[in-house]
C-alpha cells in the first residue's frame, strides 16, 4: 500500500491548516503513506492522548501549535510549538495534550 495525497504536490501548504480540532477527540490525516513510511498530522483536544504502546519503527513527533506531554519508557517531556522529540521502536509511549496540540508524525520503516 503506497499512496501519496495528491493536493500536497508542488504547492506551498501550512500545515496547521490540513487539520482541524474536534471537541473531546484526536483527529488525523494521512500525507504520505509509503511502503518507506508515512508522514501524519494530528489535532488533539486538550486532556485527550494516546495511551501507552509501542512501535516497531523510529518515530519522530514534530510539535506544529500547543502543547503535549510525551512519557517514553517513563520518561515525560514537555514540547511546546517548534519543538520535537524521537520516540525510539519498541520502547512504550505515550502522548497526553495538556493544551490543545497538533503534531506531524514520522515513522520510518527500516
Amino acid at each position: 500500500m503506497t499512496k501519496t495525497n495528491d493536493e500536497f504536490f508542488s504547492k506551498p501548504v501550512k500545515l496547521a491548516d490540513l487539520i482541524d480540532y474536534q471537541t473531546g477527540s484526536v483527529v488525523s490525516r494521512t500525507v504520505v503513506d509509503k511502503e518507506a513510511g508515512t508522514v501524519t498530522l494530528f489535532a488533539f483536544d486538550a486532556g485527550q492522548g494516546l495511551s501507552e504502546h509501542t512501535a516497531p519503527f523510529d518515530a519522530l513527533v514534530y510539535n506544529i501549535e500547543g502543547e503535549v506531554e510525551v512519557t517514553i519508557s517513563g520518561k515525560a517531556v514537555t514540547l511546546t510549538k517548534g519543538e520535537m522529540v524521537i520516540m525510539p521502536a519498541n520502547k512504550p509511549h505515550a502522548l497526553k495534550a495538556t493544551k490543545r496540540f497538533k503534531m506531524l508524525l514520522t515513522m520510518i520503516r527500516q
